[in-house]
């Protein structure tokens, strides 16, 4: 029989390990999610809201567009990472 301590030091270990993967996905699903968000403005057209985002009138980094293609290549690590880990498993 496991003591009460040992237990809850389990339930734990179970928490950081689901929060852990928890993470990873959400990582994963951060560049799609800003690459589709990209798409969606781009297609949909600018709106009020697009008025209002875009700082710099004349910059060529100005607007919603802009601003989540680059957020999208700056949350690339996860997929980076998932890539590297994949193909070096491949030669094992």
């Amino acid at each position: 029989m496991t003591s009460p301590i040992s237990a809850t030091a389990g339930a734990s270990r179970d928490g950081v390990v689901a929060a852990r993967h928890l993470a990873r996905w959400l990582g994963l699903a951060a560049t799609p999610t800003f690459a589709i968000m990209a798409v969606l403005t781009a297609v949909l057209g600018s709106g009020p809201a697009d008025m209002l985002c875009a700082a710099g009138h004349g910059s060529l980094l100005g607007g919603m567009v802009p601003m989540y293609l680059l957020m999208s290549a700056f949350h690339s690590a996860a997929w980076l990472r998932l890539i590297s880990e994949r193909r070096g498993g491949v030669g094992r």
